[in-house]
């Protein structure tokens, strides 16, 4: 196996959503604490992409195994066990010492901080391997975007903040709510290009079962609705004001980039530039969200 491989089988270039989630929540924490640890944050950041990689290295093998991913319907090259030849075991095999890794990780944030984190962090880790793996994977029905969403958004946001404030508050969870409807998004245009080889694998999820306008209403009501919440929480001093102009810019940016997507529509030959789109409109999202909290704790 090379490094390329890799880096494929965990789909290295997809990170970027747990890392905008984790440094979101880091900068967020940083202006609301006189207890930052850079200790605690490198650990974390390095268990947090543990287990992002293993959850992944774990859908490739899964995926493969259930008959998901198959030339004929997955045009994507980053897919190695299907076009390389790469053996599903090797997928396995890395996904699990990630996840070991993870959870050794995790025993040393616990014994900084609290052992009540080793119990979230279980949960999260399972609900990382039952979402494609079990009799009944997450991923294959109509609520695979909530967990996606709620996990990689909500409760790593969360987690994050506890390790470094060694609390978690209400409003710490309504200013993730942005983080988890768009990270919901990007699982729903992924979907949406996978129509029509999950509609062949058995698949049930939100993106099949609702009809394309519908889907499609609700990608944009969902994208507006994450880029306004924020200036809301600015007005209620939940969120430095800065966040206003930033994110009403990032906004636009990201509306203009959703009508080329749409424009080129939804499908598996456009899937790598559609994941591309969204990933970019996230990242927007990011940049405005720790800009605007740099910009009030350094001033």
């Amino acid at each position: 196996m090379t490094l390329e491989q890799f880096n494929r089988i965990v789909e290295i270039r997809t990170k970027i959503i747990s890392m905008g989630t984790f440094l979101s929540a880091s900068m967020y924490a940083a202006l609301h604490t006189s207890q930052w640890s850079w200790k605690h944050c490198i650990v974390m950041l390095i268990a947090v992409l543990c287990v992002d990689m293993g959850t992944t290295g774990f859908n490739s093998y899964f995926d493969y195994t259930s008959g998901t991913d198959t030339k004929e319907y997955n045009l994507e090259k980053d897919k190695v066990l299907v076009h390389q030849g790469v053996s599903p075991l090797l997928a396995l095999g890395i996904s699990l010492t990630l996840f070991g890794i993870a959870g050794m990780l995790g025993l040393l944030l616990a014994w900084w901080t609290s052992w009540k984190l080793l119990l979230i962090g279980a949960v999260s880790m399972s609900i990382g391997f039952i979402y494609t793996g079990g009799p009944f994977p997450i991923s294959r029905t109509p609520v695979g975007e909530l967990f996606a969403g709620g996990f990689l958004g909500t409760i790593l946001f969360l987690i994050t903040t506890f390790v470094l404030t060694l609390s978690v508050t209400v409003q710490s969870f309504i200013v993730s709510i942005p983080h988890m409807l768009l990270i919901g998004l990007i699982l729903t245009v992924n979907n949406t290009c996978d129509k029509v080889a999950d509609i062949v694998a058995g698949r049930k999820t939100l993106t099949i079962l609702l009809p394309e306008k519908i889907n499609l209403l609700m990608m944009k009501g969902v994208l507006v609705i994450s880029y306004l919440l924020p200036v809301l929480y600015a007005v209620l001093h939940l969120v430095p004001l800065y966040i206003i102009p930033l994110t009403l810019i990032a906004l636009v940016l990201s509306l203009r980039i959703f009508s080329s997507m749409e424009k080129r529509g939804f499908s598996l030959a456009t899937k790598g530039l559609s994941m591309g789109s969204i990933s970019q409109i996230f990242l927007l999202y990011c940049t405005s969200f720790i800009l605007s909290h740099f910009i009030q704790l350094i001033t």
